[in-house]
């Protein structure tokens, strides 16, 4: 079975710094590159940061030298610290393997006030 359990998120002032954790069933974590993704209200999910059974991290522009995600194999987490937030990171944030899978938690919303 499935799981993907998202938390940390919260609102904080621009400028701000939140920490997100995702719990994730092993039979999936094991094998995949695991990554964090938002969806804004009215836009489309988008990936913003990956983490592969390798170790190698990516970044889309938008979100690069703020957030940095890591990943934790013997506890199954992933996490993404996320800095010099902005108001346009306002989204919930879902933990996925990369490609993501058909399911989704429930997410954790993050909201950036100016």
């Amino acid at each position: 079975q499935v799981q993907l359990v998202e938390s940390g998120g919260g609102l904080v002032q621009a400028g701000g710094s939140l920490r997100l954790s995702c719990a994730a069933s092993g039979s999936i974590f094991r094998i995949n590159a695991m990554g964090w993704y938002r969806q804004a209200p009215g836009k489309t999910r988008e990936l913003v940061a990956t983490f592969t059974t390798t170790g190698a991290t990516g970044y889309v522009d938008s979100v690069k030298g703020r957030f940095t995600i890591s990943r934790d194999n013997a506890k199954n987490t992933v996490s993404l610290q996320m800095n010099s937030l902005k108001p346009e990171d306002t989204a919930v944030y879902y933990c996925n393997t990369v490609p993501n899978s058909t399911y989704w938690g429930r997410g954790t919303q993050v909201t950036v006030s100016s």
